[in-house]
């Protein structure tokens, strides 16, 4: 079954030198690049990018998008900081492999101001000829800051922030560092092809309705048919319940997630729940409040509780280098469930 494919200053960093496998030019596992460039136009929601010149010192920010980077082969100058699920410098644990494999350094990492807008200082002292964020939550402010550094290109989210397929981040990806289409399409058919080995396996899951739960301190959240979260169980085999279709109706059109009241709780219906909880901690808080009590789901067992920052990052939303690295212990955890739908 086929992955969908239609579809945040810290001190100058002046004098620190990069490897060259520190650099967006540099290359692994057959990832070459078109020998000549090919100048390419990049819509976007917040603009258009006009590449000339094949990028070589590329900044990622956002989500997904530095693995979609190595994923063909390439490494940033620099990468946004991912607190969640990350190492101390905000590393992520498939990324921290990826890189080992590839035996490059690990890029500059950037950490958001807490306002959210980008290290904008240590961006430009990086010098890029790119920032690409095709998954991220960029504002039409922040982007036009950015691309106000001289000689940057900036490509950000096609249509709608923090909600680009995974497929489109990997293509728009290679469209804009050059390379080739034919190394994308690789990288998503071995994404396609270990999705779909799963749901063969899985037979069970085919016709299922499923629903997605999140905690807040206040409410609680459920992912749209939207997001990519939804798209992978699809592709699993589940069917996104009816219930998530009706609370999606009441957010805007394209959001990834929408929020309700705790008293709502039972009216998110399906055959099996999926949580995300960042800790032990935070499943035991969910598990112990007479909202999630009262759910369907939980009465009968139905439920797979995805606990970790790390797991619930590499599914939320997955992406070129987390889905390989987290779906076992996904399918795991569903098929559990299920035996109990």
């Amino acid at each position: 079954m086929k992955l969908s494919r239609t579809a945040g200053l810290v001190a100058a960093l002046a004098g620190v030198l990069l490897s060259s496998t520190a650099c967006s030019s540099a290359k692994e596992d057959g990832a070459a690049a078109d020998p000549a460039f090919h100048a390419v136009t990049i819509k976007g929601a917040l603009g258009t990018a006009e590449i000339t010149e094949r990028p070589e010192r590329v900044v990622s920010l956002g989500w997904s998008t530095t693995d979609a980077m190595l994923a063909l082969g390439v490494v940033p100058v620099g990468m946004e900081a991912q607190p969640y699920g990350g190492d101390a410098h905000g590393v992520l644990p498939w990324v921290k492999a990826k890189l080992a494999d590839m035996g490059a350094k690990t890029p500059e990492v950037l950490t958001p101001s807490s306002s959210g807008d980008p290290d904008y200082k240590a961006i430009l002292a990086l010098k890029p000829d790119l920032v690409l964020a095709p998954y991220s939550g960029l504002t039409q402010a922040q982007y036009d800051k950015l691309a106000e550094i001289p000689g940057v290109d900036v490509v950000a989210y096609p249509t709608t922030p923090w909600a680009t397929p995974l497929d489109q981040v990997v293509d728009i990806s290679a469209e804009a560092l050059g390379v080739p289409k034919a190394r994308a399409e690789a990288v998503l058919d071995g994404l396609d092809d270990a999705v779909a080995a799963k749901a063969a396996e899985h037979p069970e899951f085919t016709g299922r309705t499923i629903a997605t739960l999140a905690p807040d301190t206040e409410q609680f959240w459920t992912y749209t048919p939207a997001d990519p979260r939804e798209k992978l169980l699809r592709d699993l085999g589940f069917t996104t319940a009816p219930s998530v279709e009706r609370f999606a109706k009441t957010a805007d059109e394209g959001a990834f997630a929408v929020p309700f009241a705790y008293e709502k709780s039972t009216e998110l219906t399906s055959d099996v729940l999926l949580t995300y909880s960042g800790s032990a901690d935070e499943l035991k808080q969910l598990q112990g409040g007479a909202p999630y009590k009262a759910m369907a789901q939980v009465k009968t067992g139905a439920v797979a509780n995805l606990v970790g920052a790390d797991k619930v990052a590499a599914v939320g939303p997955p992406t070129a280098l987390s889905l390989p690295w987290a779906l076992d212990d996904l399918v795991d955890l569903l098929a559990k469930a299920v035996k109990k739908a």
